[in-house]
């Protein structure tokens, strides 16, 4: 069975300063990749790319015949702009459905049934007339995946999906996205820097590291010298920012 996107040998640069280099892995319908590495590795590039956002120099990413990348559920990192977006719960969420429309104004009775179902999904129903910068973050960000889910029923893209939330509910958003992808069959690729619950439910690695690549199994990846490297940066890290606090 042919991949959701096949990425073949892409490489970008930007003047002399190459971002990817030749990296090649497929995207599995139904899988669940976590895309890591540090900041600068590349992974926003990739992002970019994937949604037909930049351009590659070289190389290609290349769709399955019955997808296309406007398919893509997109939940990007949250900024203060978003958080602060004037609009409803309720129009947020119908608002996935606009990528599936071409001259439509408005939205159609399949949109709204959508919305509605994937508001129910995510256990927001009763915040559909609320406005969404009035929310915390945690429901901000189960707005936003609701949206995402009306624009796919195939692949969401999720950048960084808790940064900023508590562990209880980084740990819930973590465990709708593993029901998704385990109960709905929809692949997910996760780009995060949460070692730990970025990888709890990864079935791929892809590793990023200015121009090394790494992409694999996740249990072929945690044994490899990559997982380790990456402990440890997060283990200092941690010590840095305790030290920065006393």
């Amino acid at each position: 069975m042919t991949p959701l996107l096949d990425c073949k040998d892409i490489t970008v640069r930007f003047g002399t300063n190459t971002v990817l280099d030749r990296l090649s892995f497929p995207v599995e319908r139904g899988d669940y990749l976590s895309v890591i590495g540090k900041n600068g590795s590349g992974k926003s590039t990739l992002i970019r790319c994937l949604l037909r956002l930049c351009p590659v120099t070289s190389g290609s990413i290349t769709p399955a015949d019955d997808f296309s990348r406007r398919d893509i559920g997109y939940l990007p990192q949250q900024s203060g702009i978003q958080k602060d977006f004037p609009a409803t719960v309720e129009e947020v969420v119908r608002s996935g459905c606009l990528g599936h429309h071409k001259i439509l104004p408005f939205y159609t009775r399949a949109d709204k049934l959508e919305a509605e179902k994937n508001m129910h999904r995510l256990g927001i129903c009763q915040l559909r007339r609320r406005s969404f910068r009035t929310l915390s973050g945690g429901q901000q960000q189960r707005v936003l995946l609701a949206r995402a889910l009306c624009a796919t029923k195939q692949l969401l893209l999720l950048d960084e999906p808790v940064t900023g939330l508590d562990p209880e509910v980084s740990a819930e958003l973590y465990s709708i996205i593993h029901e998704l992808n385990e109960q709905d069959h929809i692949a997910v690729i996760m780009v995060s820097h949460d070692m730990e619950g970025g990888l709890r439910d990864a079935r791929h690695v892809l590793y990023l590291d200015g121009t090394v690549q790494y992409y694999a199994p996740i249990e072929e990846f945690r044994s490899s010298g990559y997982a380790q490297h990456l402990h440890t940066d997060a283990h200092l890290r941690e010590v840095y920012d305790d030290r920065k606090s006393e």
